[in-house]
């Protein structure tokens, strides 16, 4: 039987103790889906990150390719931020402790 992966729906965590892991970074992690096109996905990486086009595309086929790629990293209420806007922009992301 093999694992499935997490749907992007849910909150990808591994296990910590929330108590000693408090200034753990977290990520925001952007997962491929058959929606939204390449060059859009390109797009919102350079208008909520202010990436050049360059890390955009790399990380856009990293999603492609691989299936996700961390988008940013930081604490926890700036990676919700990050979240919130990639929902907004109709890309399905998720964040998880790095």
């Amino acid at each position: 039987m093999t694992a499935s992966s997490p749907s992007p729906t849910e909150q990808v965590s591994p296990e910590l103790d929330e108590a000693t892991a408090g200034d753990t970074p977290w990520q925001a992690i952007v997962w491929n889906d058959p929606v939204n096109l390449m060059s859009y996905v390109t797009f919102v990486l350079q208008k909520i990150f202010n990436y050049p086009e360059s890390k955009a595309t790399a990380l856009m086929l990293d999603v492609h390719h691989k299936g996700k790629a961390a988008v940013s990293s930081g604490d926890k209420d700036t990676v919700e931020g990050h979240v919130a806007k990639l929902h907004a922009a109709g890309l399905w992301a998720t964040m998880q402790r790095s």
